[in-house]
């Protein structure tokens, strides 16, 4: 299978703004003065309902009859849902090593800010910690850049959803490093360009996955490859999103939010038809 370079590009880009939209989320940390919890409930929930969606009605479906035309009825079904699990424990194993501190979804708020700003100037020491915040941030993005590039390479549509959801899912992740960041160094710039330039990961997942996948990337190795972005992006749903949707204090709130993206996925799925 092969992809001319405007299709290559194209989702690169997506995945470059679905990763730099950690940005939004620290300029929101440094420059409100209190957290919307209701903007960013409504908003995990709307990214989680996007995904889940998409990943039922239109991923795995698409992997699992690719799988079948090529392995068979049993084999087919049998990879399918092999891959999908698989999705699952890579995120969930890779969730597992990052400490719960420098866990980019481990929520916080920007009125943490006013604390840090007494102690900060005590805190020099915590620079290693800041920095390895980043850095379990960019391992942690990085099978998010690959799903979403490669939803992106096969279907722009779906691509374009699972990209918006990811950015949305970033917004309040910059929230969350940013602060621990600052904690460690007391510079609010410092702070800002780490959990922005964090973001790469996900582009730089995409393309270095990409290459190393290209030379191999026949019908099954797409169908394991999209049935396990389906897998990544259940479990991003239902242990990140909608956790910490509950944890900002509106857990309605969010369900009208997963309701709601939903629904747009659905007719959005439905202007293809």
């Amino acid at each position: 299978m092969s992809y001319d370079f405007n299709t290559v590009m194209f989702a690169f880009g997506l995945t470059m703004f679905a990763g730099l939209a950690t940005g939004i989320g620290s300029a929101i940390a440094f420059f409100a003065k209190r957290t919307n919890t209701k903007f960013l409930s409504v908003s995990l929930g709307f990214s989680a309902g996007v995904m889940i969606y998409v990943s039922f009605v239109e991923i795995i479906v698409k992997a699992r009859d690719e799988l079948i035309s090529e392995l068979g009825t049993q084999g087919g079904h049998w990879a399918t849902v092999g891959a999908f699990f698989g999705g699952i424990l890579v995120i969930a194993i890779i969730d597992k090593m990052i400490p719960s501190f420098e866990n980019p979804h481990e929520m916080h708020r920007v009125e943490e800010l006013q604390e840090i700003d007494a102690t900060a100037h005590k805190e020099k020491k915590l620079m290693r910690m800041g920095l390895f915040t980043a850095l379990a941030i960019g391992i942690h993005n990085f099978p998010e850049g690959l799903a979403t590039f490669t939803a992106a390479l096969t279907d722009p549509g779906i691509g374009i959803a699972i990209a918006v959801a990811i950015a949305i899912h970033n917004i309040p992740e910059g929230i969350a490093v940013s602060i621990p960041i600052y904690y460690a160094t007391g510079n609010r710039k410092k702070a800002f360009l780490l959990s922005f330039t964090s973001g790469l990961a996900e582009p730089v997942g995409a393309i270095v996955g990409y290459l190393i996948l290209m030379p191999f990337l026949s019908p099954v190795v797409f169908g394991v490859l999209f049935a396990a972005v389906a897998g990544i992006m259940v479990f991003i749903s239902l242990d990140e999103l909608l956790p910490s949707a509950r944890e900002y204090g509106e857990h309605h709130l969010s369900i009208y939010g997963l309701i709601a993206g939903m629904a747009v996925m659905a007719i959005s799925l439905l202007m293809f038809v």
